[in-house]
């Protein structure tokens, strides 16, 4: 089932969402068992569960059922999350459906094997849909009725402002595979069409010329930033998930202190040092391979740019002697970490 984790853009939005309607903050952090730090950065990842738990405590301190369709309602993808973003630098509809499916896991990663189009098109007769193909949404109703929200009124407000497809009705109807709640009229009022619920999937009725509509020309620029931080972002999720990269997230702030052993990881992974042994060699590296290269990769950086002293850099690195630092970044570089530094200073 793997250990599905959600942008931390979610959480805090939600938080602030419920926080309006009168639940106290303290009391949805404490029933979350969510750490303000954590939240500091959108692109965090937050396991699902501690959403899902935040989702339930504001819907119980609201006393409001319906506040995941609510919160979906309210709060748009592009605020929450890089994905929504993302989805705005598309040349048409279509391109848009793609770009969601690529950086979806960004927003919500089911951890769960290789990633799958999380929105398929669908054709059934003459209508096309719109189907997610996600377990999760299958398995947590309040996740589909938040997500779906967001995705109408989302998709309503783009045609709204644009005067060509005044007369289009999205979506045509919409299937649920949860059973209709009690807040029913909640979802009328939202999405104002036909809903089939405990159907056989979650999916939307659409009209086709939708995928075709040509969507207004982004900012090249900002395209191609925003595009590079996602798929930086896409990367560090995958490396988060091998062993090697949670050893290196744990490495990372403990390098200065010395206390980097074998043991210690192991440990903080709840594992033995045997498994951890054998997790890394499956992997193609040791403990010993992964603590080095992840010293040179850092001393590299911390001595770009002049980022940090020679001193400074051993320090951060690990090394409490700098004699011993010179001798690792030589064997690294083939040069010394003077040398480095300097020809980044002459460069400035």
């Amino acid at each position: 089932m793997g250990n599905p984790t959600i942008s931390a853009g979610y959480p805090k939005a939600l938080l602030d969402f419920a926080v309006s309607r009168g639940a106290d903050r303290q009391a949805l952090m404490a029933r979350a068992h969510i750490d303000p730090d954590e939240l500091r950065n959108q692109d965090n990842r937050i396991p699902l569960a501690n959403y899902l738990a935040l989702l339930n405590a504001g819907i119980e301190l609201c006393n409001e059922p319906a506040l995941a369709l609510l919160f979906g309602e309210a709060v748009k993808l592009a605020e929450i999350s890089i994905v929504g973003m993302m989805g705005q630098l598309a040349g048409n509809s279509e391109e848009g459906r793609r770009q969601m499916s690529r950086y979806g896991r960004l927003a919500l990663d089911e951890d769960d094997g290789d990633p799958a189009d999380l929105m398929k098109v669908v054709r059934d007769g003459s209508d096309l849909w719109l189907r997610s193909t996600s377990r999760l949404y299958v398995e947590n109703p309040r996740l589909t009725e938040s997500a779906f929200a967001r995705c109408i009124c989302g998709v309503r407000a783009m045609i709204a402002s644009m005067p060509s497809l005044a007369n289009m009705r999205f979506p045509k109807a919409i299937h649920f595979t949860h059973k209709e709640p009690g807040y029913r009229a909640e979802y009328d009022r939202i999405f104002g069409v036909p809903l089939v619920f405990e159907s056989h999937m979650n999916a939307i009725v659409i009209d086709e010329a939708l995928m075709q509509v040509s969507l207004p020309s982004p900012n090249p620029y900002l395209s191609e930033v925003l595009r590079a931080h996602a798929e930086g972002l896409l990367e560090n999720l995958e490396r988060s998930k091998s062993t090697r990269g949670r050893v290196e997230s744990l490495l990372i702030p403990a390098l200065h202190t010395g206390q980097v052993n074998i043991d210690t990881i192991a440990g903080k992974l709840a594992l033995s040092r045997q498994t951890l042994f054998r997790k890394l060699k499956a992997e193609g590296v040791t403990f010993e391979k992964v603590l080095d290269d992840l010293r040179h990769k850092l001393a590299i950086h911390y001595l770009s740019d002049k980022r940090a002293s020679v001193h400074e850099t051993a320090y951060l690195v690990g090394y409490s002697e700098p004699a011993a630092f010179s001798r690792a970044f030589k064997r690294w570089t083939g040069s010394s970490p003077r040398t480095m530094r300097g020809a980044k200073v002459g460069n400035t």
